[in-house]
């Protein structure tokens, strides 16, 4: 699994926590921590704080180039 793990010198910012981080996975053209990976992954869906990265995942599924 740490072939998937992307660690840059200098990092890049997570998506989710919008922190720079070191480690983390690329979904299409966004990047998520390991750390708010694992949270992720951990949730409930009862749980408040799954809304919370529902709202942030959407960022995700927007293109960030227009053809």
């Amino acid at each position: 699994m740490d072939s998937v793990l992307v660690k840059k010198p200098y990092g890049e910012t997570c998506v989710i926590c919008e922190q720079s981080k070191e480690k983390g996975i690329h979904l299409y053209t966004s990047f998520i921590c390991t750390e708010c990976e694992k949270s992720i992954i951990s949730t409930d869906t009862s749980d408040p704080q799954y809304k919370f990265y529902l709202k942030k995942m959407r960022k995700i599924n927007k293109p960030e180039i227009y053809s």
